[in-house]
């Protein structure tokens, strides 16, 4: 007789946010399907609203209900049967998850600046420059409300994950939307399909690295949970070589997620080509999931083979971080540039993966890496979230203005978005006084913290190079003299005004008075093994 089946428990108090996002995006569906076409773009955007907004009180108050663990090291639990950890990391991650996605919903329904529609194309299956096109010109493409929330219950699922197989689903559920999103542009339509192209054939072949190293690993230690992978790696119970390479295999899904070197070659391409509304918030949501699922993995799965993956670290963030400084200095697009930056602060953030995690490790008053990567997530994605909304607004006859020479002499037609611009470039570059500087200053310690100085040197080396054009964008919008067509600023819906606005306060508050979400982050604690 075969073993017996114990039916799983559900946690339903502890991971009720994820549901009703999940749910949220089913009930999208159901509009889409049910409801005239004329209704349907202010019920996504309702529905989309309300479940994102439920879902972070349910965070706060999760959060806040949180109980100490056996011997007080983490606080949480473990649920679904071992699938979902519901642990301090995770929702601190959720609640930037949650903030960053409400202000996705923003940016996709900003419609002031098309004419009174989306910045998405009517219908997607219609050929750039066909009288099908033609004819969904005027139409809203309400779908992507229901995608991007299918998007998020990944986000939110992948940085919780117990087990490497939940990891995987939560890894595809939060890919595919985003696939589809690439290719939504209303204009530069050909542009927009190339990069949903490569973005889904690329992440194709990463998932399946990721899939053939979750096989590898369950080989070595005959399970997927991630604690009984520690146990295995601890006993050293198995083959090593499997081991290793299963590693290797996993990291190749999370490195190509967060867009590190060598798997960056999707990043310019898919910036620059996804409506921008899509950028900034894959921008922000994808590196904050994937860097939360990450240091689970890392951290709990293989943490007593630290020396193992920490060499394959210390040459992904040098290559990262030197490449995407290098190749954003001759970019001539302000979103590819962008892209580049993104690449570099990928390199940034994994130099804090190198830190030392546990507290009791350290002096007292220094931080750990958890706490340093996760500011560091959270500046850099106010910042770039602010950036690539202000992007938006800069126009000329064929829509959105990338190119940098038509951004000459913006400063002086409109000082105030030039202005937010520059500043959230100035983060970006780690200038005092902005959220950029206290998370380089975090990352770069805890580093130092657990001898990877030569990291941190190349570190300091690219943030000097990351200055010459960060720089050289705000030279061109302030001192450059404009030749032919340039671009101008039109005039955003509250909806848009309202995303930079935050961008812009939560820069500054991070730069200013970084202590509270430093502490918000001590006290989120460690993982639960």
């Amino acid at each position: 007789m075969g073993p017996e089946f114990t039916k799983p428990l559900m946690e339903y108090a502890s991971i009720w946010p994820l549901f009703v996002v999940f749910g949220v995006a089913c009930l999208g569906l159901l509009a889409e399907a049910f409801l005239p076409r004329e209704r349907r773009h202010g019920v996504q955007v309702v529905l989309a609203v309300a479940g994102l907004l439920a879902a972070l009180v349910g965070t706060v108050l999760i959060g806040m209900d949180l109980e100490p663990t056996e011997g007080g090291a983490a606080r949480g639990l473990i649920g679904a049967a071992g699938s979902v950890v519901v642990d301090g990391p995770t929702v601190f991650i959720w609640g930037l998850l949650l903030v960053f996605a409400l202000g996705g919903v923003a940016l996709f329904a900003e419609r002031r600046l098309e004419s009174g529609v989306s910045a998405f194309a009517g219908q997607a299956a219609a050929l750039p420059g066909t009288e099908a096109e033609r004819r969904a010109q005027g139409l809203d493409h309400s779908e992507v409300y229901p995608l991007l929330m299918f998007a998020v219950t990944g986000m939110l699922l992948f940085p919780a994950s117990g087990d490497l197989l939940t990891m995987f689903v939560a890894l595809e559920v939060l890919s595919l939307p985003l696939y589809l999103l690439c290719g939504l542009a209303r204009r530069r339509r050909l542009l927009s399909q190339e990069a949903a192209l490569k973005y889904f054939l690329l992440g194709a072949f990463s998932s399946g690295f990721f899939l053939y190293g979750v096989a590898l690993v369950y080989g070595f230690a005959g399970s997927m949970d991630l604690a009984a992978i520690d146990a295995a790696v601890r006993n050293d119970t198995g083959n090593r070589a499997l081991l290793l390479v299963g590693i290797g295999m996993l990291m190749v899904g999370v490195f190509f997620k967060v867009g590190a070197v060598p798997f960056h070659s999707w990043t310019p391409d898919v910036y620059q080509g996804a409506p921008t509304a899509v950028t900034a918030f894959m921008a922000a949501g994808t590196k904050v999931a994937a860097f939360g699922a990450m240091l689970r993995l890392l951290y709990v799965a293989f943490g007593a083979e630290r020396w193992s993956w920490q060499p394959m670290l210390w040459v992904v963030a040098i290559l990262t971080m030197l490449v995407g400084a290098v190749l954003a200095i001759v970019q001539t697009d302000v979103k590819r540039m962008l892209a580049y930056s993104a690449i570099a602060h990928t390199g940034f953030l994994i130099t804090g993966v190198l830190g030392v995690q546990s507290a009791s490790e350290l002096a007292e008053g220094q931080i750990t890496a958890l706490q340093s990567v996760l500011f560091y997530l959270a500046a850099y994605s106010f910042a770039t979230m602010g950036a690539f909304a202000i992007v938006t607004l800069v126009r000329d006859s064929s829509g959105e203005a990338t190119r940098m020479a038509r951004w000459a002499g913006l400063g002086r037609r409109s000082p105030i978005v030039a202005g937010a611009f520059a500043f959230f470039l100035l983060s970006m570059a780690g200038i005092p006084l902005t959220a950029g500087f206290t998370g380089k200053w975090a990352v770069f310690t805890v580093a130092l913290a657990a001898g990877a100085w030569p990291v941190v040197l190349v570190a300091i080396l690219a943030s000097v190079l990351s200055v010459y054009f960060y720089v050289n964008q705000i030279r061109i919008m302030y001192f450059a003299e404009p030749e032919g067509e340039v671009a101008s600023v039109t005039t955003p819906s509250m909806l848009t005004t309202v995303v930079i606005a935050v961008g812009v306060i939560g820069t500054l508050a991070l730069g200013v008075v970084p202590g509270p979400v430093l502490d918000l982050a001590a006290d989120a604690g460690q993982f639960i093994r």
